[in-house]
């Protein structure tokens, strides 16, 4: 085994737009054990858009990214050598083990890393199906839309990670799915085996009134529950098209994570249509985990979620895949595999 752990840093904050020279790759040496720790090699780094917000210095939800540390994320992998009863060397576990290839963590502290199984379910998938961006999914959609059967449910980035499956989670509730993507083939991917009801490609419109006039079609009975991923003009053309009592899930609002400003134009609608808004930071929900990722593995071992992945390929990879993610090029989850 090598002795080399190949990381990757945050090495400056970025002004504005993120840059590759906001990153650098960088080799440590990997420390002995110590008791109750292990050596994980990581199989696969997840990419995400909550990463961008971290990199800046200001408040936040979460504590900003160190500089000259290294870049933290999740990650699935196997161990590779235990000082730790509770596990054993090619054990399969996912954590948070960050942009580097190995990582040693003290596993006698509870929930740091979790056993996984591969027999059924790809190991990747715990990433993002059946991982943070699945179970962000199912939080958003169950526990703050709440469709009911014969509702309309909207979801913006819908071939994402996480829009994905909250209109398949949606489905299978008996709701109609909508989705809104950039581009025809994320659009027919979303319809064709997704299975949504309809997908809007946002590109294809220039302003709020011929994407809400395109949402009118897609939704001729209004909208019931919105997943929100991007903010912006979508927002605007979704609260036009809203109906009474309708419920929005505030995931991410990935239009605005430059720190441009994000206006609303017509926030009166909340008032009007007495509409419930709530944000949502899926890890201060720790104890719906165990019943969304039940629902979300069964059915991706059943074949029943379906999910796609754009995979990069190597550690010195992951910058420029995660600068891509922020402007939409990836196609489904965004994954490095590291071995």
């Amino acid at each position: 085994m090598s002795h080399v752990n190949a990381q990757i840093q945050l090495i400056s904050r970025p002004q504005g737009e993120p840059s590759l020279d906001n990153f650098k790759l960088v080799e440590a040496a990997i420390p002995d054990l110590a008791e109750g720790q292990v050596l994980i090699r990581n199989h696969f780094l997840s990419l995400d858009p909550y990463m961008r917000g971290r990199m800046n210095e200001g408040k936040s939800y979460a504590q900003p990214q160190g500089l000259n540390e290294v870049m933290l994320g999740g990650t699935v992998g196997e161990v590779v050598t235990s000082k730790n009863a509770a596990f054993a060397a090619g054990d399969k576990v996912v954590g948070m083990g960050g942009w580097q290839e190995y990582f040693v963590v003290d596993a006698s502290q509870r929930g740091v890393i979790q056993k996984v199984d591969a027999t059924h379910i790809p190991l990747s998938a715990y990433l993002g199906a059946v991982g943070m961006p699945g179970v962000t999914a199912w939080y958003g959609l169950v526990k703050i839309i709440n469709p009911k059967a014969g509702e309309t449910v909207v979801v913006s980035a819908a071939s994402g990670a996480v829009g994905s499956v909250v209109g398949q989670l949606a489905k299978a509730r008996g709701a109609r799915a909508v989705g809104l993507a950039g581009g025809a083939d994320k659009c027919r991917y979303v319809v064709e085996e997704l299975g949504f009801d309809a997908c809007i490609d946002y590109k294809e419109h220039r302003d709020v009134k011929s994407l809400s006039a395109a949402l009118k079609s897609a939704c001729p009975d209004g909208i019931d529950g919105y997943f929100e991923n991007v903010g912006g003009m979508i927002l605007d053309a979704v609260m036009l098209r809203a109906n009474a009592f309708s419920r929005v899930a505030m995931c991410g609002m990935i239009s605005g994570y430059n720190g441009e400003p994000i206006p609303m134009s017509a926030p009166q609608l909340i008032l009007v249509n007495r509409m419930k808004i709530e944000g949502f930071i899926v890890s201060e929900h720790m104890e719906v985990w165990p019943e969304a990722l039940k629902e979300l593995g069964g059915m991706v071992a059943m074949g029943k979620l379906k999910f796609r992945e754009s995979v990069a390929l190597g550690l010195a990879a992951a910058p420029e895949a995660f600068l891509g993610l922020l402007k939409g090029k990836n196609f489904g989850k965004q994954l490095v595999k590291l071995v």
